[in-house]
């Protein structure tokens, strides 16, 4: 999702990292809730969520770019894609990143989910302007190729997070989070379509539509065998994941509720300023034993593929989402309200 926690927008001028150069002990974020013996086979029971830095509006979209060994993630509220890498300090990596307009009563108009597409190149979910595009690593925003803007000659709403299939197409979500306006959450004006959906980008360029039934489709993710797709639903009334079975001819079959966290809604974890937290389900992604590390009410949730609740990475602040990096894939990065932390897991991510 884009965000739902209602923090200040002001841009911050310093982006400061909070650990030593000197290798001292980086801070740590939250706790670990475990639930389940399975669990310890993920998470290694010495294992702590570390802060890598601070400072941000508002952190989502994660991607981890082989090709350079670096993290990249949106700084939604400030229109930026941000860079981290062991070392260095933290980085404007581009900027605009989802708006190239003037206006500026738009919440949350940066990019949000990251990818990296199987040729290397960046691929933005963009809420200010309402597209998904594409971007070589290292050219300027001015630079970034329409990949699809309209279904039916009508604008998206905001694509929010995509995930590709092994054979190169794209499944993305579009709820309308990126069409708020400062001061009006829950506000959606400039919508042209009824409903908010979930897509599949073709290789080729062909988009369908796969589905409208879920209210605010916001993460997405596949299966290890691309015969799955899981996407969380960011609404308070319905604080859901779904699955759905990925039918021969691309289409989706019935989906069944994978885990519904509705009951947690403004119960777990609290803003920066102290409030209950609005945290819904968000971003997620599959490990390569098909393991669910999905963001919502509490933090980070672990699932495993039969949807059992194994553990929860409790940071205590709202969480967007979260990518696996590293050397081996093994490492995973999690986006926390204003900062960005990591932890060092058993498992691997896909395409690793």
């Amino acid at each position: 999702m884009s965000g739902l926690r209602w923090l200040p927008l002001a841009l911050l001028a310093v982006l400061p990292l909070l650990f030593a150069e000197d290798g001292t002990k980086k801070p740590t974020i939250g706790t670990i809730e475990r639930l389940d013996p399975a669990f310890d086979e993920l998470i290694p029971p010495d294992a702590q969520l570390e802060k890598l830095a601070d400072g941000f509006a508002w952190t989502e979209g994660p991607v981890w770019v082989k090709n350079g060994g670096f993290l990249l993630f949106s700084d939604i509220p400030n229109n930026a894609v941000m860079k981290y890498k062991d070392g260095e300090k933290v980085s404007v990596y581009l900027k605009p990143s989802g708006y190239m307009g003037k206006r500026d009563d738009l919440m949350e108009p940066g990019s949000n989910g990251l990818l990296i597409d199987p040729e290397g190149r960046l691929v933005l979910m963009e809420h200010g302007d309402r597209r998904v595009s594409r971007l070589e690593l290292g050219k300027k925003p001015e630079d970034k190729v329409t990949l699809a803007d309209k279904y039916e000659g009508k604008r998206l709403n905001s694509p929010n997070d995509g995930t590709f299939a092994k054979n190169g197409d794209l499944y993305f979500t579009d709820p309308p989070y990126g069409l708020m306006l400062k001061g009006k959450p829950w506000v959606f004006p400039g919508k042209e379509l009824d409903f908010h959906g979930i897509y599949r980008l073709s290789k080729d360029g062909k988009l369908t539509l796969l589905t409208k039934e879920m209210t605010y489709p916001n993460g997405i993710a596949l299966s290890p065998d691309n015969k799955k797709l899981y996407v969380a639903n960011s609404d308070p009334k319905k604080a859901i994941w779904m699955e759905f079975p990925i039918l021969d001819d691309g289409s989706l079959g019935k989906g069944r509720v994978f885990y519904d966290a509705t009951e947690w809604v403004g119960k777990k974890g609290k803003t920066s300023d102290g409030q209950p937290a609005l945290q819904l389900p968000d971003g997620l992604k599959v490990d390569v034993k098909g393991n669910l590390f999905a963001t919502g009410p509490g933090g980070l949730l672990v699932f495993s593929p039969e949807g059992k609740l194994l553990g929860i990475l409790a940071t205590g602040v709202n969480t967007g989402n979260c990518c696996f990096g590293g050397e081996d894939g093994s490492t995973l990065y999690v986006m926390c309200d204003k900062a960005i932390a990591r932890i060092k897991t058993k498992t691997k991510g896909l395409g690793f």
